[in-house]
């Protein structure tokens, strides 16, 4: 007999089932052995950061931020036009899959040695590498790729269940067949202006820009980057078997 847990994107993200998933182990393994609850009583939640960002959005921060990312984003193209073995259908199916693939482990050492030589970090490396990509698989010099942000600066949001994370939309120029350090510097750039200005929603930015709307497409960005700390080790329940399951 099995038990599923599943939840919806639209309200958890990674960190939230993490936040999940430990609090789920310790309640278990309490419960289990006829002890009370170990959790500290909830200090925080969804709904308090929801307000936060509701009276937030009344402040000048938004309209700074708005600024800043208009500016930034101004004449880069809002469709990547990537190469396909067909039409794209007139409105998306979501349909999906996994290509698993691992590096080895002396190019993971030598991707981390070039970023310390940088003055960047393994993630940058890691976008400019799929930023020249795309390039050469478009032939567009100018595009953007969507970046998760986990939005949780702030100490308070560690324990918080909820989709606290946001997208940033970061600009890719290619032009002028740039160098790959350059682009490199220019990864650090983005992303560290992208980062100082990550509290304005995702979606108040596509309703400022108004983009075309096309039911084949999202708005501003159609490839998303993110990278995920890996989490060591399972969700250890007392004479349970927990496995996750791998979705399209």
């Amino acid at each position: 007999r099995g038990i599923g847990v599943v939840v919806h994107h639209a309200v958890t993200v990674g960190w939230s089932m993490y936040v999940l998933y430990a609090e789920l182990e310790a309640l278990y393994g309490a419960f289990a052995n006829g002890q009370l609850t170990p959790l500290a009583p909830v200090s925080l939640q969804y709904a308090d950061y929801a307000l936060w960002q509701r009276q937030w959005a009344e402040t000048s921060a938004l309209q700074e931020q708005l600024t800043w990312w208009k500016e930034q984003l101004a004449g880069v193209p809002t469709v990547l036009e990537l190469p396909a073995d067909g039409p794209r259908p007139p409105v998306q199916d979501f349909r999906g899959a996994l290509v698993p693939w691992q590096s080895d482990r002396d190019t993971a050492q030598a991707l981390r040695e070039l970023a310390a030589r940088e003055h960047v970090t393994p993630t940058m490396v890691l976008l400019a590498v799929f930023q020249v990509l795309l390039h050469r698989y478009t032939d567009q010099e100018k595009f953007l790729v969507g970046m998760t942000h986990a939005n949780r600066e702030r100490p308070e949001l560690a324990g918080v269940v909820g989709f606290v994370v946001n997208t940033l939309a970061i600009r890719a120029d290619l032009s002028e067949a740039p160098s790959f350090r350059s682009v490199l510097a220019q990864v650090r750039e983005t992303c560290l202006g992208a980062h100082e200005h990550s509290e304005l929603p995702f979606d108040q930015l596509v309703k400022v820009l108004q983009p075309e709307r096309d039911l084949s497409t999202p708005p501003l960005v159609q490839v998303m980057f993110a990278p995920q700390v890996s989490k060591q080790g399972q969700l250890a329940l007392p004479e349970l078997r927990v496995v996750p399951l791998e979705l399209d």
